[in-house]
């Protein structure tokens, strides 16, 4: 068995191409843009096993050329698709892993090609995430940035996974907002022996969510954990996770995403950053809470599973 840097990557919003443009153009152009990929990874050492569809999957022998690869693809392709219509604007979003893997009749198999597949899905639009193991590869001189995100729960693994997101922007906009001095922390942020449940609602829809499901995402996508279908909601639109002991907001739309919470006034605007989600409050979807229409979730903690509502 070989151990190699696994790489998934997907195109985002492949739905709306194809309404849009048809079933014939909308194939030659995914296949015209996962072949690009494909080269470039190429260019960069990479092996490319399989096309799937609206996603690649790579293996590299070193971490480096994998990072370099995504890193660039990230970048080229958002100045790409910068002035394209909203509805064809197919976003990427990566997962990586490194481990021992075994290549068998065109595909290839191991527990860190399941993890990057898992972590391709769990990534927003533009995003790459990575496992512990790709970021401990990498040379100590090298000029990557990354963000650990702390341990994850990966879907079919009993054990969880420590996941680093790569900062692959020239400037890196999605810092961690800081909370007025006039907003307390959560009681419920530094238990961690007991999972905390979130609960979200919009109009007539409600769910609860325990903090072994994150992440997750609120968009207009029907693959979305909460789906808010509003024009002015991205197809994934924010993203709210678990980590460290408390649950973080973080904006991946087109438009932004505003926060408020019960016991405050203040209003958080957030266009690519993250925030600290706090006891309850409202999440702004596309547009600021001035504007009467926006789409509004609720939300709020629960040290247990809250009451079922008739």
């Amino acid at each position: 068995m070989a151990e190699v840097t696994v790489v998934f990557a997907d195109l985002t919003g492949s739905t709306g191409v194809f309404e849009s443009l048809g079933n014939a153009k909308a194939t030659q152009a995914i296949t015209r843009l996962t072949q690009w990929i494909g080269k470039v990874c190429e260019a960069h050492h990479g092996h490319v096993v399989k096309y799937l569809g609206d996603g690649v999957l790579i293996l590299f022998p070193v971490s480096i050329d994998a990072v370099e690869a995504v890193s660039e693809l990230q970048r080229v392709h958002q100045d790409r698709i910068r002035n394209w219509p909203e509805p064809l604007q197919m976003r990427l979003q990566v997962g990586m892993a490194r481990g021992e893997i075994v290549e068998q009749n065109g595909d290839c198999y191991g527990d860190a090609v399941n993890v990057a597949s898992r972590l391709s899905d769990l990534s927003g639009p533009e995003q790459i995430l990575a496992t512990d193991a790709v970021i401990a590869q990498l040379p100590e001189d090298s000029l990557v940035r990354s963000r650990s995100l702390g341990a994850m729960t990966i879907r079919g693994r009993t054990e969880t996974c420590v996941v680093h997101r790569i900062e692959w922007q020239s400037e890196v906009l999605s810092e961690t907002f800081t909370m007025p001095a006039s907003l307390a922390p959560s009681p419920f942020a530094q238990r961690t022996a007991q999972p905390d449940f979130l609960e979200l609602s919009w109009l007539d829809m409600n769910a609860v969510f325990s903090s072994t499901e994150f992440p997750l995402f609120l968009g207009r996508d029907a693959d979305a954990q909460f789906v808010v279908p509003d024009p002015r909601v991205s197809r994934k639109h924010a993203r709210i996770e678990w980590r460290a002991g408390k649950f973080y907001l973080e904006d991946v739309s087109s438009y932004g995403t505003w926060v408020r919470f019960s016991d405050s006034a203040a209003v958080v605007s957030l266009r690519r950053q993250e925030c600290v989600l706090l006891l309850k409050g409202e999440i702004a979807l596309g547009a600021s809470f001035e504007d009467f229409t926006v789409p509004t979730v609720s939300f709020k903690f629960h040290a247990g599973p809250p009451t079922r509502r008739d």
